[in-house]
């Protein structure tokens, strides 16, 4: 296990949570209180780099980040560095 994990501040919290089911207003809810446990994660950064490089992770919040906002950072990295070459 990777020892950022440890420390993260989901370890006592129904991993269920970060993986909310539909689109509705109850899965939108869900998502919202998955990114509150993250806003307060001393690890946070570690585990989004880790769900987007590692493990490419396609659902569920990782590091705050549903999986919409997590496609939108990886298009913009790749804006940057096609304008950079």
């Amino acid at each position: 296990m990777d020892s950022w994990r440890a420390r993260a501040a989901c370890q006592d919290v129904d991993p269920d949570l970060f993986f909310p089911v539909g689109t509705g207003a109850p899965a939108l809810m869900q998502v919202e209180e998955a990114k509150e446990v993250c806003r307060r994660c001393p690890v946070r950064e570690e585990c989004l780099r880790w769900a987007m490089d590692d493990s490419r992770q396609v659902t569920g919040v990782w590091g705050g980040l549903d999986e919409g906002e997590r496609q939108s950072l990886k298009r913009r990295a790749r804006r940057r560095a096609n304008r950079s070459d």
